[in-house]
């Protein structure tokens, strides 16, 4: 007998964020069971990491940061993993997996996972076909497996990519792609109706690995999950926000977080700052300091006054302190800057356009002013 849970990605994020949450809630008794990961690539240092998974003992993930003003700097053991498979060498007992214990099904691909290969084909279905390439196809092939012998049984799924609407995103590809194998009516159904694809946002910084396995994460951490009609959540868990509003939460981190990192990325270009600064050293620089609170207090905190959401956004801006200001975290202002425009077009235009619904078309100048700098406005 295998796990309920099905996590596709070892990532480190994974290992930190949704993986650590089943296992201190098994610990407390409120999850549905353990996790069977599958690893989808095939390089060495994902093999090295499926075998130390594999491996009694569970794995370290050392919180290191700041929250509500104080210094956090401590290690968990996350023994929440108790399978580990390659897809290449594995895939019969992930299919059979899939057909007989599965509830609920977890991932994180990375940027191009929703990407579809167009080497994949409908002879991947048969039992003995050949393991699908894109992650849309795996999860087809599974889905499919599973109605043939379970028509009635479907399962939760819970992309934890960052694409927006990401369970409604992943439903529509593999649904295209069911449709583009000719594949029967019935199992269409099963796969719209029987299955629940939940959009949810994932929000942690996980700064390092520890090798073999293992992760250092900050203590922030959010996974705020859309309520959707017959779902079935992992675990519950003091991190984990069930949301009628998932909208509000993508917001939140998008204007302040993102927002900010940006706002501190042009600050970084314009001035030809240090190649080395990091998001801690702007921080600790009063002029850098007093401009980005500026533009959070007088730019976008307005904003979401006007939505009667003053609140949370001041609760969320306060960790967001916590975050830019962790002692244990060298984020490089360089790094952030990378893909510039598309990153400030990502993360202001729509607070602005937001602002302009709102008839506060003449709040945000310094916000204004940065994105008419790059024609956006």
């Amino acid at each position: 007998m295998s796990e309920p849970i099905l996590q596709f990605g070892t990532s480190r994020f994974l290992l930190a964020h949704v993986a650590l949450f089943v296992s201190q809630a098994l610990e407390r008794g409120d999850a549905i069971g353990g996790i069977s990961v599958v690893q989808t690539t095939g390089n060495p240092v994902s093999h090295a990491r499926v075998a130390a998974l594999s491996r009694p003992g569970g794995y370290p993930v050392r919180i290191r940061g700041r929250e509500h003003g104080a210094v956090v700097d401590k290690v968990v053991v996350c023994g929440g993993i108790r399978s580990a498979w390659i897809a290449d060498r594995d895939w019969t007992t992930v299919r059979r997996a899939a057909i007989e214990d599965v509830r609920v099904i977890v991932s994180n691909t990375g940027d191009t996972g929703y990407r579809l290969d167009e080497r994949d084909s409908p002879d991947l279905l048969s039992n003995g076909g050949a393991v699908p390439r894109s992650y849309p196809a795996k999860l087809l092939a599974l889905l499919h497996s599973r109605w043939q012998e379970r028509p009635g049984d479907g399962v939760s799924i819970f992309p934890c990519e960052l694409v927006e609407n990401n369970g409604d995103t992943l439903r529509e590809i593999v649904l295209g792609l069911a449709t583009q194998w000719s594949l029967p009516e019935p199992f269409i159904d099963f796969v719209r109706e029987r299955c629940v694809w939940v959009n949810s946002l994932v929000d942690r910084i996980v700064s390092e690995p520890i090798d073999p396995v293992g992760a250092v994460a900050e203590p922030y951490a959010l996974w705020a999950v859309e309520r959707r009609a017959g779902m079935e959540l992992p675990c519950m868990h003091e991190n984990i926000v069930l949301t009628g509003d998932l909208r509000s939460h993508e917001r939140l981190k998008l204007f302040f977080l993102n927002l900010g990192h940006s706002w501190l990325a042009e600050q970084w270009l314009i001035e030809q700052r240090p190649l080395s600064e990091t998001v801690l050293d702007a921080m600790n620089d009063p002029p850098m300091r007093d401009e980005i609170e500026t533009v959070w207090r007088e730019e976008v905190m307005p904003v979401f006054g006007a939505t009667n959401m003053g609140a949370q956004a001041e609760d969320y801006l306060s960790s967001v302190r916590d975050r830019f200001c962790n002692p244990y975290l060298d984020h490089r202002i360089a790094d952030i800057a990378q893909n510039h425009v598309a990153k400030v077009k990502r993360r202001i235009l729509p607070l602005i356009e937001l602002a302009n619904a709102l008839s506060m078309r003449n709040a945000q100048p310094r916000l204004r002013r940065l994105l008419t700098r790059h024609g956006l406005l």
